[in-house]
């Protein structure tokens, strides 16, 4: 069942990844937009919760919402490795052997996943499952997997091994072991796909979000061109480091000072570099924005895996696409966010300047 929420006036909305409370106000003569008074409904799905947020007087419009935000089960039935009868599973077991054909929506999807990982050189990969599940163990066990044992399961991967036919709608893998995991993009282009749904129906003001990482917005709010969305300090999540007022626009995060682990002494970041087969050393966090959830989603990874310059290169040559990236400091110093390609006028820094 989905739920329903009525915001009170006091608080402040941080989407990205949870709720900030209480961050102290800027000394700055420059207005932060706020949020205001939103009514939320919500359902859990791929193992998050999916809500959109409305304007407090649009109750008239709950009943579309309520009915378009469960359209996020099916997808999930879609995507999802974890089910093994969905049509992904179906087709990761078959595709090594004959021609896989693939429902509409869901070639759709995976062939999006393909090209953006051709488009940034791998730094995002749907091919990572193996990998995922290696440093899943590795940290259950609390022993780092040995150079060798990291080679042969990255091995296991590569787009290399994948053949995707648009003719035919269909995927081909070269060899047995070979697995897509939708995991980084099916988030965001399931808000896309709600999104698009909800504009269908008429409601054309929202804020859409999908476990707090991955947000899409349309319209206005609270008088505002968009809607603000609080960016979180990785290194203190109760604060809030910047306000993003979302116009039109997705966004996306990865990582964050506090999803790492340890093992044996060792920090460890969550996100793998699919070339290397090795958790991403020395970046928090990175937001992308872009004009489409699915876009965001992906190349918060590959940014996150790819780093500053990387992700400067990428904003140069991807309309509509900026970052704000987060390297982890060196010891005694203080944040340092990069902005790169997102205007001064929809970015508001609350503790420092970034670097630009």
């Amino acid at each position: 069942m989905s739920g329903l929420e009525e915001a009170r006036p006091s608080r402040r909305e941080s989407l990205t990844r949870a709720e900030a409370r209480g961050a102290d106000e800027p000394a700055s003569e420059i207005e932060i937009p706020r949020a205001a008074d939103t009514l939320r409904i919500q359902t859990q799905a791929m193992a998050c919760h999916f809500a959109v947020f409305l304007d407090a007087q649009r109750r008239e419009q709950l009943d579309s919402v309520s009915e378009v935000l469960e359209s996020v089960h099916g997808l999930e039935a879609l995507m999802s490795v974890y089910r093994s009868e969905s049509p992904m599973s179906r087709a990761n077991a078959t595709a090594a052997k004959q021609d896989a054909v693939l429902e509409e929506t869901l070639f759709e999807v995976v062939a999006l996943a393909c090209r953006i990982a051709e488009e940034t050189d791998g730094a995002f990969d749907p091919t990572t499952g193996p990998l995922v599940e290696l440093w899943q163990k590795a940290r259950e066990s609390g022993q780092v997997p040995d150079e060798g044992e990291v080679r042969r399961v990255r091995e296991l991967g590569g787009l290399d091994d994948v053949a995707v036919d648009v003719p035919s709608r269909s995927i081909r893998y070269g060899r047995g072991g070979v697995e897509l995991n939708l995991g980084g993009i099916g988030k965001g282009f399931a808000l896309d796909r709600i999104g698009a749904q909800l504009l269908a129906k008429g409601v054309e003001e929202f804020l859409l979000h999908g476990g707090h990482s991955s947000v899409l917005a349309r319209g206005g709010h609270a008088e505002h061109a968009g809607w603000p969305v609080g960016i979180r300090n990785p290194l203190f999540p109760t604060r809030r480091l910047a306000t993003l007022l979302l116009c039109q626009q997705a966004l996306s995060t990865s990582g964050s000072g506090i999803e790492s682990y340890r093992i044996g002494g060792r920090r460890f970041s969550d996100i793998l570099d699919p070339r290397t087969g090795w958790p991403v050393e020395g970046m928090l966090s990175v937001t992308v924005l872009a004009e489409t959830a699915a876009e965001a989603d992906a190349l918060s990874t590959a940014f996150f895996v790819g780093g500053v310059e990387f992700a400067r290169t990428c904003c140069d040559n991807r309309p509509g696409v900026g970052a704000l990236l987060i390297p982890a400091p060196r010891r005694g110093q203080t944040l340092r966010p990069i902005v790169c390609g997102i205007p001064d006028e929809v970015l508001f820094f609350e503790e420092q300047s970034p670097a630009r």
